[in-house]
């Protein structure tokens, strides 16, 4: 190479198309908010959206299928992204998370017409003081917030370069990507707008602090190793690097400086999961925001941390693991407990979702602890089955409504069996899911990690779980009694008849749920297959 001449990056394109796909589509989306007329940008940012998910899912496809998941793993985006195969699983399940997600976002049907035009879930100008002349011109006019799939494309987006991240500055911009849009996704609702935002500002503001940690984490690693590449930390940690910098020589290998920078990243990654003691925004934010972000968020925000803090674990410091696994038992077991616990207590359907899912993210850690390949396929299957019940959960909680929106209030969920029993059965099937009940996803994937934990000599973790989930069934099982068994109110709710698009979303999560719990032996494979990481 010439002196002073620069050198082109050699970028592998086709490994990291999913990525791109999205990006390049949210991108779009923006420039149709921009230059299309209003009333056609909702039909265009749909079909646009989902068509640019369904092609990236086809790309992970072809990815696994081409032996990228397993032989022909690579380390792609010099060096910083990898493409292996937690990475590929991962990201399939959260495209396809993301493109069931545009169908609820997209649904009209759920909300009375406003002046004659169909009203979606979302404000409809959202930079508009509540209750105030320019909401009640936009809601006059029929104005639709259609920013939202870009929105959603971007956290996307995001959250497949998260799992992927082989690079401490790469995963810093992922976890700002996918969050900076849900921080506004979740202030967007129609109903209960003042409650909307303050969700959003507690989410805004705690993430914040959660990206100063990861940040301030990543400083003191750089200066521990004086790389922010994954595999050159992993080579300090474990005592392999070769010819060292003079100039960094006299300040790496201080080990203060990994342990205190190991805890800062684990900080930030598990507040993103909900784990006790960072997931004092959980129950707030799931409330406010509007509940297909609520299902969206709740799915595949678990799904790319996890993913991320397997890799950050599993990769960079597994050297470490006598450090930082009675760390995570603590979490694991607070979790499971705390989640479970004040679960019984909890009166809204929201706010008991976002405590079982703090719940089941000490089920989780539970396979991550295990620290061994059945342990990451274990957390894989998990994932993607917990996905799918949450978003189906979400989805019917959509469709009970009252003259003031959505009736999230326990109460008024009393003989909603009665009153629409397939409705009821369906959410019934997704409760015992939540549960572990045997022929659920649930159960497969709770016996999953619990059998990796066990394998591990981690039994005090397993039996933990179990009496969580014995005390989580107790609250599941009880909305189930108040829906089949209780008397409906005269003013009860009434359940809305949706459009395919969220009758689809429904449909799928509980076949998937099915599916998984009666058959999962093939998922469990993928699972397995691709719990290999590339170093």
């Amino acid at each position: 190479m010439i002196p002073g001449e620069l050198q082109a990056p050699d970028i592998e394109w086709s490994a990291l198309s999913p990525s791109l796909i999205v990006f390049a589509a949210a991108v779009l989306g923006v420039l149709v908010e921009a230059f299309v007329p209003r009333r056609h940008r909702y039909v265009t940012e749909v079909v646009m959206s989902a068509l640019a998910l369904a092609g990236a899912f086809a790309a992970v496809v072809v990815l696994a299928s081409g032996g990228h998941a397993t032989s022909e793993a690579q380390i792609a985006g010099m060096g910083s992204l990898a493409v292996d195969g937690p990475a590929l699983f991962l990201q399939g399940v959260i495209v396809l998370v993301g493109l069931v997600s545009v169908f609820l976002f997209a649904e009209r049907r759920l909300e009375p017409a406003a002046h004659g035009a169909a009203v979606d879930s979302f404000a409809a100008q959202p930079a508009a003081v509540p209750g105030g002349r320019a909401e009640q011109e936009a809601v006059r006019a029929g104005h639709t917030t259609t920013e939202i799939f870009p929105l959603l494309l971007f956290a996307v987006g995001g959250m497949l370069l998260f799992p992927a991240a082989n690079d401490l500055l790469v995963l810093f911009i992922a976890l700002e990507v996918l969050s900076l849009p849900l921080y506004l996704l979740c202030a967007l609702a129609r109903r209960r707008r003042l409650l909307s935002q303050e969700a959003a500002v507690k989410y805004f503001l705690l993430g914040a602090f959660a990206s100063a940690f990861l940040l301030f984490g990543i400083a003191l690693l750089y200066g521990y190793a004086g790389s922010v590449s994954y595999t050159v930390i992993g080579e300090v940690v474990r005592g392999e690097i070769g010819t060292l910098d003079p100039g960094l020589a006299g300040t790496m290998g201080n080990d203060a400086l990994l342990l205190i920078g190991g805890a800062m990243l684990l900080v930030g990654l598990l507040f993103k999961v909900g784990a006790v003691p960072f997931h004092m925004w959980t129950p707030d934010v799931y409330q406010g925001a509007p509940t297909p972000v609520t299902g969206f968020m709740a799915a595949a925000t678990k799904v790319a941390a996890f993913g991320a803090i397997l890799r950050l674990l599993y990769v960079v410091l597994p050297g470490l693991r006598w450090d930082w696994e009675p760390v995570l038992w603590g979490v694991a077991i607070a979790s499971m407990v705390a989640g479970a616990v004040i679960a019984v207590t909890q009166t809204d359907v929201k706010r008991l979702l976002a405590y079982s899912s703090i719940a089941h993210a000490g089920f989780i850690l539970s396979g991550v602890v295990a620290v061994s390949e059945d342990g990451v396929s274990s957390v894989l299957f998990y994932l993607a089955a917990y996905s799918f019940v949450t978003l189906g959960a979400f989805a019917v909680v959509t469709l009970v409504r009252d003259a003031g929106g959505e009736a999230t209030h326990l109460s008024k969920w009393a003989g909603l069996g009665r009153r629409s029993p397939l409705l009821a059965a369906v959410f019934a099937l997704f409760l015992l899911a939540f549960a572990g009940i045997p022929l659920t996803s649930g159960f497969a994937g709770k016996f999953a990690v619990f059998r990796a934990a066990a394998d591990a000599g981690a039994m005090g973790l397993v039996v933990v779980g179990v009496i969580a989930s014995a005390v989580a069934a107790f609250f599941y099982v009880r909305v189930i009694v108040l829906m089949f068994f209780s008397e409906p109110k005269a003013e009860g709710p009434s359940v809305v008849i949706p459009s395919p698009l969220t009758m689809s979303v429904v449909a799928l999560a509980a076949a998937v749920t099915v599916v998984l719990g009666v058959a999962p032996q093939y998922f469990l494979d993928l699972a397995s297959q691709a719990g290999v990481f590339v170093r």
